[in-house]
């Protein structure tokens, strides 16, 4: 259950994989990206990820959401997201996805 303050992240990732492709998919995840990023700065910051959630119905998220956002994803250390960082969080937050790899992974190193 979850709790009153938090995002519900409902996985729609495998049926945009299905319909979309893996190509498709990834477009997708990088026009996401053009939506939050500070288009000065080229990168999703905290002011940036605030201003612009509404577009992706996130209007409620509050300061410490965005931020542990940001924290999740935020590879490099550098207090933002680049775009392979914000599409790397978007995989890990779709745990089907990310079991569908894995399986996918096992497979590939079996029939090695």
């Amino acid at each position: 259950m979850a709790s009153q303050n938090s995002v519900v992240f409902e996985d729609f990732f495998p049926a945009m994989v299905e319909k979309l492709g893996a190509d498709g998919f990834m477009k997708e995840l990088c026009n996401g990206f053009r939506l939050l990023v500070d288009g000065d700065k080229g990168v999703i910051t905290f002011e940036s990820l605030k201003k612009n959630s509404a577009l992706l119905g996130l209007q409620d998220m509050s300061d410490e959401e965005a931020i542990c956002m940001l924290r999740e994803g935020d590879l490099d250390g550098d207090g933002a997201l680049n775009e392979m960082e914000f599409c790397t969080l978007m995989l890990r937050l779709s745990p089907e996805l990310m079991n569908s790899s894995m399986k996918l992974l096992v497979e590939a190193i079996v029939n090695f």
